[in-house]
């Protein structure tokens, strides 16, 4: 088997494709042959050596990749309702970028029918990630006004559609103008073009009284304003920070990343309380030890996926010796729904 292993932090160079043994499954797990894997913005923080969660559960070397989409090829004891042949999509907790992932049988479902293999692989991540921020933690009540950054992306998008079952008032944002229509496909009632509006002033023009709910994962550039933006009460959800990184980087810019460290403001419990409005904040690569909620989660959104009231994210297709391609495209701000590699 194939995989990409990072040795140590640094730019696209880092992506190495090495040969090694294929796995075997054990007691309760599953070996699936890898059709595509999607990418996610975190894989390029893990090959950065910024992101905290797989410094701390995986260390060096690592391989990236949260999410895969394939077909069984054998089975560990104590499996018995998937076997060989058996379409599946799964989770990684890291390990996706490889031609064969081994995983426990809790973090893998069958595909749909009629759900491509790389739309699987674009499904589970994002979508796991906004329905954790979405409902777990945010709690919506129908006709609540929700601002959503990144509208057209990953994440950003599968919350406009959650936002809409969840039957609030969405508003989407965007960083140019070729991803209006997508975030609009998504569902979003209002789309606003930060290339060639000003956000604020038409977040503010439409919702005088401020949004219920507004999720962000841009960080230093927009948190203060997320913030001052909610209405009373108001819920800002936050689960990354892009911005805290140039459009286009491959590596760690220490100064930079310093400086908008310095520049991140400081949520006051204090004024939280008299403001009346709150912060809530997640990883998702912390949760995979609670099994029961991944399984109750992705059955829920596989239902509703087959129902269609949900759909997945449009997507771009890499080949897998070009990775370090898919992490250029991913980190240059400009693509829109998910991309995958595939063999």
């Amino acid at each position: 088997m194939r995989k990409v292993v990072i040795h140590r932090p640094g730019g696209h160079e880092r992506l190495v494709i090495e040969e090694h043994s294929s796995p075997r499954p054990g007691a309760g797990e599953l070996l699936v042959e890898v059709a595509a894997a999607g990418v996610n913005f975190a894989d390029c923080l893990i090959r950065m050596g910024l992101y905290k969660s797989s410094r701390d559960q995986i260390g060096w070397p690592v391989t990236p990749g949260f999410e895969v989409a394939g077909r069984v090829v054998a089975t560990g004891p104590g499996v018995d309702d998937l076997g060989p042949g058996d379409p599946v999509l799964a989770v990684t907790r890291f390990g996706g970028y490889a031609t064969e992932v081994v995983v426990p049988r809790g973090q893998a479902f069958r595909i749909p029918d009629g759900l491509d293999m790389a739309s699987a692989a674009a499904f589970p991540s994002p979508f796991l990630t906004a329905y954790y921020g979405l409902f777990l933690l945010a709690h919506p009540r129908s006709g609540e006004s929700m601002l959503v950054h990144s509208a057209a992306g990953g994440v950003g998008g599968a919350l406009v559609q959650l936002g809409k079952v969840a039957e609030c008032r969405v508003v989407g944002v965007v960083g140019a103008t070729h991803k209006v229509e997508t975030a609009r496909g998504f569902g979003a009632d209002e789309v606003i073009d930060r290339s060639r509006q000003d956000l604020w002033a038409t977040a503010r023009r439409l919702a005088p009284e401020g949004y219920d709910l507004v999720f962000d994962a841009n960080g230093v550039a927009t948190l203060r304003q997320s913030f001052r933006h909610l209405g009373r009460p108001g819920k800002l959800v936050v689960y990354g920070f892009h911005s805290m990184l140039a459009k286009g980087t491959s590596r760690a810019a220490w100064p930079r990343l310093l400086l908008a460290w310095l520049r991140t403001p400081r949520f006051d419990p204090l004024r939280m309380t008299n403001s009346n409005r709150s912060v809530l904040a997640f990883n998702l690569s912390y949760l995979f030890r609670r099994t029961e909620l991944l399984e109750e989660v992705m059955e829920r959104l596989l239902g509703w996926l087959e129902q269609g009231r949900i759909v997945p994210p449009p997507v771009t297709r890499v080949p897998f010796d070009h990775v370090a391609d898919a992490h250029r495209r991913i980190e240059s701000g400009m693509t829109v729904g998910k991309l995958v590699l595939t063999p």
